[in-house]
Parts: structure tokens; C-alpha cells; sequence
């Protein structure tokens, strides 16, 4: 199947095409290609306390840990450490006492570290280990179900637009699409003393204490197919309040 048939196919599915204009989002895991680590034959181990009271580096802890003598290289972990740290990374955080839904690579670190599994590790080398696996159950996106029965039919609207098109008729040059939102109750404060600009060497400094002047509602509309972005502050956003319950 060729890409512009996979294409033509995807647009039936309002999942797929949704998916396609969504994008790939960003992540924070660095590429497979970076190096964290020196492997090199001439062995020796060393004795370090770990933070539990334990010896990290003994037999114990793990056996596998070995340094290079006389040259500055980074820690080389054995497999079964990476496993254990997998593991770990999988555990719900009410199972470690943490009112949270996720684990954060703070959090994992952390725990890490006080389960004695090493004595020190870099973050950079947790994202690379969680990263080089094909399943990953801490790995997650957020994703809303659709619940309206007439979803398909109204996000088809706002995809062919996307795609310069209106009830199957390709737009012109001058034809303009307009995505607009609000954000409201933005706080109006009023510095008791005048922001000093930046210097060298020397950050912008703002006032701590202030005075409220109430309210403001940020109204933005974004040009789609030219780029451009336009936004001015209201006193209200012009929607009346609903008194329904």
C-alpha cells in the first residue's frame, strides 16, 4: 500500500486523522545513541556506603560492578540492576506511600537510592534504560474518550478545515481559519514599586507586594493556515453566566 493510499484510507477513521494532526509530542527521553557509560577489560571493584548503611558497590549489593583502575570512566551497571530499576518503575506510588499517579524519574531515582540498589545514578541513565524498552508501562499519553454520539460528524468540520477544505470545496488564498479560546480571571496586579530592567550580571527585579486592580480575560484567536496569533485583554469575556444547576 502506498503512503497516499494509507492516507486516503485513514480518512474515515476521525481516530486516525486525529492522531495525524495532533503530531508527535515531545519527549524528554534522550536517543538511543547516547552514550552515559565506558566499558573497559581491566577490572577492579571498590567499597562505597550507600545511603541505607549498606555496601553498594560489594558483592551483596550487586556483583557485577567493576570500575577501570586509574582512569576517570562512569559507573557501569549489571543487568540485573536494570531490571530491578524496570521494576520499580512499574509499582503503582500508593504501593510507596506517595499520593501521586504517576512516578516521576525524581521519584524512581529516589527510591532507587534508598532501596540500596545503587549508590548514586544520574537521571540521563534512568531515561535511557526506561527508553530502550519495547513495552513500557510508565510510558503514557493522555487521551480523551469521546462521548458525544455526534463526535465524528463535528470533528470532521474542524479537520477538513485543517486540510483547506469545507464541505468537500478546497478554500481559496484569501479564505481565512480562525481557531479561538479565552482565558479567563487573570489576576490585574499593580506593582508598589517600579520593575527594574535587566543588566549584566543582573536578573529583572519585580516588586513582591502589589495591589489588586480585579480581573482580566485574555481572548486569542490563531490564524491556521498563515501562522499568526491575535490576543487582547477584556474586562469580561462577553458570555453570560449560566445559572443552571
Amino acid at each position: 500500500m502506498s503512503r497516499e493510499q494509507f492516507l486516503n484510507q485513514g480518512r474515515e477513521s476521525i481516530h486516525h486523522r486525529i492522531l495525524t494532526w495532533s503530531g508527535l509530542r515531545s519527549r524528554s527521553m534522550p536517543p538511543k545513541t547516547w552514550r552515559t557509560r565506558t566499558l573497559l577489560p581491566d577490572w577492579t571493584r571498590r567499597s562505597r556506603s550507600c545511603v541505607s548503611g549498606g555496601n553498594a558497590f560489594s558483592n551483596m549489593a550487586w556483583k557485577a560492578f567493576r570500575r577501570a583502575t586509574g582512569q576517570a570512566v562512569r559507573l557501569a551497571f549489571p543487568p540485573g540492576v536494570v531490571v530491578a530499576i524496570k521494576a520499580l518503575a512499574c509499582e503503582l506510588p500508593t504501593e510507596l506511600d506517595l499520593p501521586l499517579s504517576r512516578l516521576s524519574m525524581a521519584d524512581i531515582r529516589n527510591e532507587t537510592i534508598r532501596r540500596g540498589l545503587v549508590a548514586s545514578i544520574g537521571k540521563t541513565t534512568l531515561w535511557r534504560w526506561l527508553s530502550e524498552d519495547a513495552i513500557r508501562p510508565w510510558y503514557h499519553r493522555t487521551w480523551i474518550f469521546p462521548r458525544d454520539p455526534r463526535f465524528a460528524e463535528k470533528a470532521g468540520r474542524i479537520l477538513d478545515l485543517y486540510e483547506d477544505l469545507w464541505e468537500g470545496t478546497p478554500l481559496n488564498e484569501a479564505d481565512c481559519v480562525l481557531s479561538t479560546d479565552e482565558k479567563t480571571s487573570i489576576q490585574a496586579r499593580w506593582r508598589k514599586h517600579p520593575t527594574s530592567p535587566t543588566e549584566p550580571g543582573r536578573p529583572m527585579r519585580v516588586e513582591h507586594e502589589y495591589e489588586r486592580k480585579g480581573a482580566w480575560a485574555y481572548l486569542a484567536a490563531w490564524d491556521v493556515r498563515r501562522a499568526k496569533i491575535f490576543g487582547r485583554c477584556e474586562e469580561t469575556t462577553g458570555i453570560v453566566p449560566s445559572t443552571a444547576w
